[in-house]
């Protein structure tokens, strides 16, 4: 299984990096169609490419990567762009819609189906039209007032164009209009049954006694819900109750809830099902292309039967799979509750992993359009190492983000013997001419764990000096040496660094972070990118965003 692809990825990530990473190589096995249930069966073959990978003198990967190349060529040929939709016409004359449920900020995960909608939009130059799916929801699920913002405002960092906005909860009166027609032609009743009862009923295929009724005597049913206790009564639709589905005989359109809504409060008590909504509005609000996750194929299947009802022509319907990171739980209804709880700070906390997390951690807008790229229209559900990300990122800062030390956790040590060394010019970036000058006086900090693991043995000062590391240190000599290399700072500035699970990493860092400006990304070198947030009672506050 993929032998050929595994091997071809594996030399190439060596030649590129110097040594075959496991992670990056399941990353790219992907885009070949590997499942999350088969990552265990490839990672030996993976282990065993990587060793064999690895063995190989540098010189001689070139050479063994010319039998493999045309693999991933023919991949990336076939790959190349988003693929055409169905009945689509590069004229204008398309319509898509963003529909987020505003019930928290957007993550990463299911920022990708609004992404490839605007993609699509941009490339057909279409219409886009944002509607707030903002009916009542369920107990576990319910609209924030927050949240309607976050969403707006991710979609703005994204660069996620919009036309128009739409609010469900503003367009109840409507979809009472279309129940009553659906209640008109015997498509829809009123049940009294318990869901214990319906539930029975679904296993048997039988109907309930409430949809026998007239339609008059429905009618009447309807207007009295209004009246009615919460859970008293729902509006369902009348489909087969042989269907070969149980969970499509006769689903619920319409439902009471007293709980206040964030937008209209209690002004409204009968709240429609989010197919019930978005059979109206995608006829009405004319859209022409549905793009939506594989979770939601039962709510499409419903949408298409109201469709048919009515007698409408259907919109283009594509699905696709759900992208989960490897190792990290996305999930909105866990973070409203972390946040509501004062466990998470806010929604911009790391752990969240929202839009406003990433961008406050230094994560480009570009960078996750060009992941989401890279993952396309996915058929199946698919598990993509959250190095990915990181790596296209990495791309983009690398070229323009200066270098500075920092060490956590700093261990003093002083020198027996400077040379007369006082200050250093140091680039602030490989690819560039500009220096930053470092005082250098007789002692620097070094990070402890540097310092536990290399204690008595001889290392180089990042940039600096030889020295038989202790805390009284021998400098040996001046020039570069093939000897391990540790970070150190002289007279540092305190310095935080939130990490992605939300917990601070402290230290010092070089003066020359005095200079920056809030929102610049820099590189603590060999400890990884960082962005500059805030100043917090004299200290450097920083947000992690990857090695």
């Amino acid at each position: 299984m993929l032998e050929k692809e595994i091997m071809a990825y594996s030399l190439q990530n060596a030649i590129e990096f110097g040594k075959a990473n496991p992670g990056k190589i399941i990353g790219k096995l992907f885009q070949y169609g590997l499942d999350k249930k088969d990552i265990e069966k490839v990672k030996p073959i993976i282990k065993e490419a990587i060793e064999k990978v690895n063995s190989i003198p540098e010189k001689e990967r070139i050479i063994a990567f010319e039998k493999f190349k045309d693999v991933i060529k023919e991949k990336v040929q076939e790959d190349k762009g988003l693929p055409s939709l169905i009945g689509s016409e590069r004229n204008g004359k398309m319509t898509f819609r963003l529909a987020p449920f505003p019930s928290g900020a957007l993550h990463v995960g299911n920022a990708k189906t609004f992404l490839l909608n605007s993609l699509y939009s941009e490339d057909y130059k279409a219409r886009t039209i944002l509607v707030m799916d903002d009916t009542i929801g369920s107990e576990n699920k319910q609209p924030d007032k927050e949240s309607y913002r976050l969403i707006k405002d991710a979609f703005k960092w994204l660069g996620i164009k919009y036309d128009k906005i739409y609010y469900k909860s503003d367009r109840l009166k409507i979809y009472y209009k279309y129940a009553e027609k659906l209640i008109k032609k015997g498509k829809a009743y009123v049940c009294y049954c318990t869901q214990e009862k319906l539930r029975e009923n679904r296993a048997k295929g039988i109907a309930c006694g409430c949809r026998e009724f007239p339609i008059g005597i429905q009618i009447a049913r309807w207007k009295e819900m209004f009246e009615m206790e919460e859970k008293h009564a729902v509006l369902r639709i009348k489909t087969s109750m042989t269907h070969k589905n149980p969970a499509f005989r006769d689903r619920v359109l319409f439902k009471i809830s007293d709980r206040k809504h964030p937008r209209v409060g209690n002004k409204y008590r009968i709240w429609p099902t989010l197919e019930m909504s978005w059979a109206i509005d995608d006829y009405l609000l004319k859209v022409t292309h549905i793009l939506r996750g594989n979770d939601l194929m039962m709510e499409t299947e419903m949408e298409k039967y109201i469709w048919d009802i009515f007698k409408w022509k259907h919109p283009e319907v594509i699905h696709t799979g759900m992208v989960l990171i490897d190792g990290i739980q996305l999930s909105k209804s866990k973070s409203q509750k972390e946040v509501k709880s004062g466990k998470y700070f806010g929604w911009d906390d790391p752990r969240t992993w929202s839009i406003q997390s990433l961008a406050r951690r230094g994560i480009l807008s570009k960078s996750i359009k060009e992941f989401v790229k890279e993952i396309g229209l996915n058929k199946h559900d698919i598990t993509v190492p959250i190095e990915n990300l990181y790596s296209i990122n990495r791309k983009f800062l690398d070229a323009d983000s200066n270098r500075y030390s920092f060490v956590s956790n700093p261990v003093k040590i002083k020198f027996e013997n400077n040379p007369g060394v006082k200050d250093m010019d140091i680039p602030i970036h490989p690819d560039k001419t500009e220096t930053r000058n470092i005082k250098v006086g007789n002692h620097v900090f070094v990070f402890s764990e540097d310092f536990e693991k290399l204690k008595g043995k001889e290392i180089r000062l990042l940039h600096l000096f030889n020295v038989n590391l202790d805390l009284d240190a021998k400098i040996t000599s001046i020039g570069n040496k093939k000897i391990p290399r540790i970070n150190w700072v002289s007279s540092g500035v305190k310095t935080k660094i939130l990490m992605p699970d939300g917990k601070w990493v402290e230290g010092l860092a070089e003066e020359g972070i005095n200079k920056l400006k809030v929102g610049e990304i820099i590189q603590f070198e060999r400890f990884g990118f960082v962005r500059f947030d805030k100043k917090n009672n004299g200290i450097k506050e920083f947000w992690f965003a990857h090695k």
